[in-house]
């Protein structure tokens, strides 16, 4: 993000209320947040990010997005985390 500091932290934290606000499941971590939805509803939250920190002043953002669908079944972000995890021997 072009801000004349080296933390982006508030930006994040409005970003996660956005993304709250938007009812769409998320988890937030330490590179970034994962989002679950339709197509529709994941872009559209992306690029309401992106014209909410325009607004604040932030005059280039840059977002990395990594994509992937399934359509031969159901299978949410705790579900690919919950089969690994048995693979380890951990309960989930």
């Amino acid at each position: 993000m072009g801000t004349s500091s080296p933390s982006v932290s508030k930006q994040i934290a409005d970003i996660q209320r956005l993304v709250e606000k938007s009812g769409l499941k998320y988890v937030m971590h330490s590179a970034g947040t994962t989002l679950e939805g339709s197509w529709d509803a994941v872009f559209a939250v992306i690029g309401q990010a992106h014209t909410m920190l325009h607004k604040q002043g932030i005059v280039r953002i840059q977002t990395d997005v990594r994509v992937g669908s399934r359509i031969d079944k159901v299978q949410s972000m705790e579900d690919k985390v919950s089969a690994v995890d048995k693979l380890l021997g951990k309960s989930s």
